[in-house]
């Protein structure tokens, strides 16, 4: 597939069109982002949040422009819009407060222990974990705890294409675990 057939299939919401455009251009979509924000983490937070909105927005997308360089404008908005938010919140909460100090919360998910008894199920938990929490905590809810795209959406607080794209990146980076093993 090219990547103009695979936009024109992607604005009629062909899944698998979306599947090839995320796999075309993450690398590209999240290195601009790690050289931005030299972390992974937040690296991969944007990157995401990037093809989800880019997915919801595909049928603004103008054939004039490159689609790389529509997917990096959407990033590099989105990377702006969070350092505004940041500053605003440490802004707001250093107002009023005597103190020298501001209680970061961390919010990053940990990954869930179980104990299984069954061997297969016990290795791809163990291939599970290799993934990092944020993945593990998408694949739990969705296959483990089988809830909905929506209901996925309202637990993590995220847009349902957010976690659309989180839990299709969590599924190929599981399946290069497990292909590997």
């Amino acid at each position: 597939m090219e990547v103009k057939e695979a936009i024109i299939k992607a604005k009629s919401n062909n899944q698998i069109a979306f599947n090839f455009l995320l796999d075309t251009f993450w690398n590209d979509v999240y290195g601009f982002q790690l050289k931005r924000t030299k972390n992974e983490i937040d690296a991969e937070d944007i990157t995401i949040q990037t093809f989800s909105k880019a997915f919801d927005k595909i049928n603004t997308y103008k054939e004039e422009y490159t689609f790389k360089t529509w997917l990096i404008t959407i990033s590099k908005n989105i990377h702006i819009d969070l350092v505004r938010k940041q500053k605003k919140i440490i802004r707001n909460s250093s107002k009023g407060n005597d103190h020298k100090y501001l209680d970061i919360v961390d919010d990053s998910p940990t990954p869930e222990d179980k104990i299984i008894t069954e061997q297969n199920l016990a290795n791809l938990l163990r291939d599970i974990k290799k993934l990092k929490p944020h993945y593990q905590e998408v694949i739990n809810l969705r296959y483990f705890q089988e809830l909905s795209y929506k209901e996925i959406s309202q637990e993590l607080n995220e847009s349902m294409n957010n976690v659309k794209v989180k839990l299709l990146r969590a599924k190929k980076l599981l399946a290069e675990i497990i292909t590997k093993a």
